[in-house]
């Protein structure tokens, strides 16, 4: 952002309180807490990454045949071809719920058959849609292994570490995420042991910030959670559940949500109510996507190419 940009009169921190970004891939790094754009899709995946670069996938919604998209599972596969075809392989892929529809046994095995493709090590948090049977058995027992609770989890990778929450158990008033108590114990502990210079992932599927709460697109007791992340030098969030690209900078947090690869839904507010999002056959793929994350090592810089199925 230029000085010109800064001194035009728009109070830049309501600007990137709630910023979209649509149509062809850019790629962004956050430094200081101001996101700058490096370029273009092509141009940007033209640039050698360096460190450590993983992928975010979300909602793929394995079996949803509506008119939005009759072929969920095919445009999973197109995500998965342009997974294949980076040119450089990222270490890991992170799936950010809504695996499936329905919660059926048989879209659990079209999902792995087909994200097993790219021949990533994937990290799973569950989405609503994936806890619609009694005790949420199929997705537990095929991601939930060596999870805490629900399904709660940390690793670590080239110094940074992750979080992987679960925030679809327990909805709350117009189906707003929830932690819970027993969840937000684990992650206040499992923060105690990191350095304040440790770079910290955060994922989940409903967003962590209050995008539109009357749509159930917020956290209830996020707030708890991220107090705990307030020590931390470089916080990033990953969301899925409202299928379209949005990012919010809060201090030493960055909050992104990813698009969905099975439809879009609408932008906050503009229908009577969130959904998948009909539109004509031609502008579909350019509302699908992948995200591309890349860490720098020592730096307190994150950068993000949000790539469509069609440019």
């Amino acid at each position: 952002m230029s000085s010109s940009d800064r001194d035009d009169g728009v109070n830049r921190r309501k600007v990137l309180e709630c910023m979209t970004w649509v149509g062809t891939g850019v790629l962004w790094t956050v430094s200081g807490g101001v996101p700058h754009s490096l370029g273009l899709m092509g141009e940007a995946q033209a640039q050698e990454a360096r460190g450590l670069t993983f992928l975010q996938i979300s909602d793929s919604h394995v079996g949803f045949d509506k008119p939005a998209n009759p072929n969920a599972l095919g445009t999973l596969e197109e995500g998965i071809a342009k997974v294949i075809a980076l040119p450089k392989k990222p270490s890991f892929m992170i799936h950010t719920g809504d695996i499936s529809h329905l919660s059926l046994e048989s879209q659990f095995d079209d999902a792995d058959r087909i994200i097993g493709q790219s021949r990533l090590d994937v990290h799973y948090v569950p989405g609503e849609h994936d806890f619609l049977d009694p005790e949420q058995k199929f997705y537990r027992d095929r991601y939930g292994r060596g999870t805490k609770g629900a399904g709660w989890y940390s690793f670590d990778a080239n110094g940074v570490h992750f979080i992987g929450l679960v925030n679809v158990l327990n909805l709350k008033a117009g189906g707003l995420g929830f932690l819970g108590d027993d969840q937000l114990a684990w992650l206040e502990d499992d923060l105690k042991a990191r350095s304040a210079s440790t770079p910290i992932v955060v994922f989940a599927h409903i967003p962590l910030w209050t995008i539109y709460p009357e749509w159930g697109w917020g956290t209830d007791d996020s707030a708890q959670a991220l107090s705990y992340l307030k020590r931390f030098g470089s916080v990033t969030v990953l969301n899925g559940h409202i299928h379209q690209v949005m990012q919010k900078v809060e201090g030493n947090v960055t909050f992104h949500t990813a698009r969905s690869t099975a439809f879009p839904q609408p932008a906050p507010g503009s229908a009577p109510s969130p959904g998948p999002m009909k539109v004509p056959d031609d502008q579909l793929r350019k509302m699908l996507g992948i995200a591309d994350v890349t860490f720098k090592q020592n730096e307190q810089r994150l950068a993000i190419i949000d790539t469509p199925l069609q440019a």
